[in-house]
C-alpha cells in the first residue's frame, strides 16, 4: 500500500481510492470504502495522496485527527500548467480540466467568495461545485504529469507543484489549529487606545475626540474618515494636496496635521481590528485566518478576510502562548536579495551572501566604502527598479562589482517590457497582462540563470503604453517570485522536520519571510534548530548547491508583539 493512491469523496462520505503507477494510470481495481477517515487512516504508508483539492478533503481529516505526509492538489497543479502554457483566464477546476481533455464545454469556475464576518468555514467547502467522475480524475492526473514533462524544466516544475501542494497541506494545518488569541488583552489594547464605545456602533470616544480637534483645526465641521472631505477642507486653507496619505500629509504646516494622522492611525485599528472582529473572527481563544497560498501572481500567500497579514504590532500584545508554551517567532533575514544571488549565480553577490550575518553591511564593505545604507538602496533599487537620483548612482556601482546579478533583474525588465512571458525560478509564470497598473504585485523571469529572458515565450497585443510598468514588474517579480517558490519549500520542510520529531509543537502563522510555531517551552530550542535546518534544506532543494545561506532571526517569546 506505498506510492501514491488516488482519493475522491463519495456523497455518502466514503471514498473511491486506486494506487496508481509512475505514469498516474491505477494499478489495481478502484475501490470502495464506506468512511473516507478511515480510508486514509488505515493507510499510512501511502507516501502521497492524490486528490481533486485539499480544500475538499483535508480539514475533514484533520478534524477526524488524521494528517497526510504528502498530496498532490490536482486544481493547484492545473492552475500552474495553466500559467506556464500562456492561458490565463482559463477555469482551473479539475472538471474544467476533465472537459477540456473530452473537448466538451468547459465549465466556469465558481466566482472568488467574499469573506463576510465570521465566515471562516469556506476552507471546508469544495473550490467547485462542478463535480466528475473517478475515471475523469485520474484521466486529468495523468494528462497533468505528462504536461509537467513538456515543459521547458520539469524537474523545476514538478517540484513547484509538489511545493504548492504541501503549502495547501499548510494553510489547512494552520487553519485548524488557530493562533493562540487572548480577547481579554485585546479588549484592554482596544479600550486603552480607542476609549470607551458608544451605543449604537459609532466612534469610540477617542476618535470623536480626534475628529472634534480636527473641525477646530480648519474651523469648521470635517469628516477625517473620508478623504474628500480632508483634500477639500485643506483646499480652503490654501494648501493644495492630492491625497490623505500619510507620507504626504506629514509634510505639511497645519494643525489639523497631528490629529488627522492620529485619527487615521486609531480608525484603522478601530475598522480592521477593532471589537467587531474580535466577535466575528475569534472563537475558543484562537484566531483561525483562511490562508490562500498562491493567492498573488507571484506566489506570495494571501488571506480569505480577517486581516491576519496585516496584524498592528499593538494589536500582536493580544498574540499570546497557552499556560507552558512559547511562541517561536523567526524572521528571514534579507531573504529576497540572497534569492537574487542564488538565482543569478553571481559569484561575488553569492560569496556577500554566504555568511549568516547581515548581508547589506557585508555588501557595503565590498562596493560602497563601508556605507551600509548605500548599499541597501542599491540592491533594492536592483530589485525595484529605481532609475533616478542616488537609486539610479548606487545601482550603477553595484553594476559594476556584480554584474551578474543585475544583468538578471535587466534581462528580466526587458523581457517584460517586450511583453514576453517570465517565470520564478520553478516555472511560476506571470500572466500577460501583469504589471499594467502601479499596484499589481511582482512576476519573474525564465528559468536560464545566465541568460533569465533568452527562451521567454512571446505576448501577443501588448500594449507598448505599458512597456515600462511591465518591465518594473518583472524586474520585481523576478526575485519576489522566486523567493516565494523558496518560502514554500522552507514551510515544507519544516512541516515535516516537526512531524518526523514527534513534536507537539505547531506550525500557527506564515506571512512571506515569517513565521510562528507555537509549542511546549521545553520544544523551543529544538523549534529554532528545525527553522534554521529547514532554511538552509530549502535554499538546496530550490537552488542546487550554492554558497548561500538563508538564516533566520529568532525569538522565542511569551506574546507575539515581543518578537520585535
Amino acid at each position: 500500500m506505498t506510492g501514491r493512491w488516488a482519493l475522491a469523496p463519495t456523497e455518502t462520505g466514503g471514498a473511491l481510492l486506486a494506487p496508481l503507477d509512475s505514469t498516474g494510470l491505477p494499478t489495481a481495481p478502484v475501490l470502495t470504502e464506506p468512511d473516507l477517515v478511515e480510508a486514509v487512516r488505515s493507510r499510512p504508508d501511502v507516501t502521497r495522496w492524490v486528490w481533486r483539492s485539499t480544500a475538499q478533503v483535508y480539514p475533514r481529516l484533520l478534524a477526524a485527527g488524521v494528517r497526510v505526509t504528502r498530496c498532490y492538489d490536482i486544481e493547484v497543479a492545473e492552475s500552474l500548467l495553466l500559467g506556464h502554457e500562456g492561458r490565463f483566464g482559463e477555469p482551473r477546476s479539475a472538471a474544467a480540466a476533465h472537459a477540456r481533455l473530452r473537448n466538451a464545454p468547459v465549465p466556469p469556475d465558481p466566482p472568488p467568495r467574499s469573506a463576510e464576518s465570521g465566515a471562516q468555514s469556506s476552507l471546508f467547502e469544495p473550490r467547485s461545485g462542478a463535480d466528475l467522475p473517478f475515471d475523469g480524475l485520474l484521466r486529468v492526473y495523468a494528462d497533468q504529469l505528462r504536461r509537467h514533462d513538456a515543459t521547458a524544466r520539469p524537474d523545476r516544475m514538478r517540484l513547484l507543484t509538489a511545493a504548492e501542494s504541501a503549502g495547501m497541506l499548510v494553510a489547512a494545518e494552520m487553519h485548524f489549529s488557530g493562533l493562540p488569541w487572548r480577547a481579554d488583552v485585546h479588549r484592554d489594547v482596544l479600550r486603552t487606545l480607542l476609549g470607551e464605545r458608544y451605543a449604537g456602533g459609532g466612534e469610540p470616544r477617542r476618535l470623536a475626540e480626534l475628529a472634534e480637534e480636527v473641525s477646530a483645526a480648519f474651523g469648521r465641521r470635517v469628516r477625517p474618515d473620508l478623504p474628500a472631505d480632508v483634500v477639500k477642507a485643506f483646499a480652503r486653507s490654501g494648501i493644495k494636496v492630492r491625497s490623505t496619505r500619510r507620507w504626504e500629509l506629514a509634510s505639511l504646516d497645519h494643525p489639523a496635521v497631528e490629529p488627522l494622522l492620529q485619527y487615521k492611525k486609531l480608525y484603522r485599528i478601530w475598522t480592521a481590528h477593532g471589537w467587531s472582529w474580535l466577535q466575528d473572527w475569534v472563537r475558543d481563544g484562537r484566531f483561525r485566518p483562511e490562508y490562500q497560498p498562491g493567492g498573488t501572481v507571484s506566489g506570495r500567500w494571501t488571506t480569505n478576510g480577517g486581516g491576519a497579514l496585516q496584524i498592528p504590532k499593538v494589536i500582536r500584545q493580544a498574540v499570546v502562548a497557552d499556560e507552558g508554551w512559547s511562541l517561536v517567532v523567526a524572521d528571514a533575514d534579507q531573504m529576497e536579495p540572497r534569492v537574487l544571488a542564488a538565482i543569478s549565480r553571481d559569484r561575488g553577490l553569492m560569496e556577500v551572501a554566504s555568511d549568516d550575518g547581515d548581508l547589506y553591511t557585508a555588501l557595503s564593505h565590498r562596493a560602497f566604502r563601508g556605507d551600509r545604507d548605500h548599499a541597501k538602496l542599491a540592491l533594492l533599487s536592483a530589485v525595484y527598479g529605481q532609475t533616478s537620483g542616488d537609486g539610479l548612482k548606487n545601482l550603477a556601482a553595484l553594476r559594476r562589482r556584480f554584474p551578474q546579478a543585475v544583468a538578471y533583474v535587466d534581462g528580466a525588465a526587458k523581457a517584460g517590457e517586450e511583453g514576453r512571458l517570465v517565470r520564478t525560478w520553478l516555472g511560476r509564470t506571470s500572466p500577460p497582462a501583469a504589471g499594467s497598473g502601479p499596484d499589481e504585485e511582482a512576476g519573474i523571469p525564465q528559468e536560464d540563470a545566465e541568460h533569465p529572458s533568452e527562451e521567454s515565450e512571446s505576448t501577443p497585443g501588448y500594449a507598448s503604453s505599458n512597456a515600462r510598468a511591465r518591465g518594473r514588474f518583472t524586474r520585481n517579480f523576478v526575485v519576489q517570485g522566486s523567493a516565494a517558490d523558496w518560502a514554500l519549500l522552507f514551510l515544507a520542510a519544516l512541516r515535516q522536520s516537526l512531524g518526523s520529531a514527534g513534536l507537539r509543537a505547531e506550525l500557527v502563522f506564515f506571512q512571506h519571510d515569517e513565521v510562528i510555531v507555537h509549542c511546549p517551552r521545553e520544544e523551543a530550542e529544538t523549534v529554532v534548530a528545525a527553522i534554521r535546518a529547514a532554511g538552509d534544506l530549502a535554499g538546496r532543494t530550490a537552488f542546487g548547491e550554492t554558497p548561500v545561506r538563508f538564516p533566520f532571526t529568532t525569538a522565542v517569546v511569551k506574546r507575539y508583539s515581543d518578537a520585535k
